[in-house]
């Protein structure tokens, strides 16, 4: 494996864990209590911290695929979190989502920057990681 995958490993690793540090910051610090769809994008962020770290531990560069997978999946959950919260006609047809609404906004900086962004954010700069990642190993493998 060569440095520059090792490097994207690491890249991808701490946004991961600035991602996961963010939320429980939000949640056990700030006393925010996530809502459903919160939870959710927790789900796909929180394995990959432990995904990414064993890869760099064990330079392995195959982990990219399932980190490209999680953070897929948890982007796509952003998108949707994010367009109840930021768009009028998505909101009202949103479901309830529980004790604490999948709409409410805990922090609004600038005007764009929710919690769902953030975490869209970080998935997608592991997705993106990842790809790459993957498009460098499988050159490296191709005769």
């Amino acid at each position: 494996m060569t440095k520059k995958i090792e490097n994207m490993l690491f890249a991808a690793w701490a946004a991961a864990f600035t991602a996961v540090m963010g939320s429980l910051y939000f949640s056990e610090i700030r006393g925010f209590e996530p809502c459903e769809l919160c939870w959710y994008q927790r789900i796909f962020m929180y394995p990959l911290v432990v995904i990414l770290l064993i890869a760099i531990v064990k330079k392995d560069a195959k982990a990219a695929l399932y980190s490209a997978i999680l953070s897929g999946i948890g982007g796509c959950i952003s998108i949707y979190h994010y367009s109840i919260q930021k768009f009028d006609a998505l909101s009202s047809t949103a479901p309830a989502c529980g004790r604490v609404p999948c709409t409410g906004e805990y922090i609004n900086l600038a005007g764009f920057i929710t919690i769902p962004f953030l975490a869209l954010t970080a998935f997608v700069i592991i997705f993106i990681l990842s790809m790459m990642i993957l498009k460098q190993t499988k050159g490296a493998t191709q005769p």
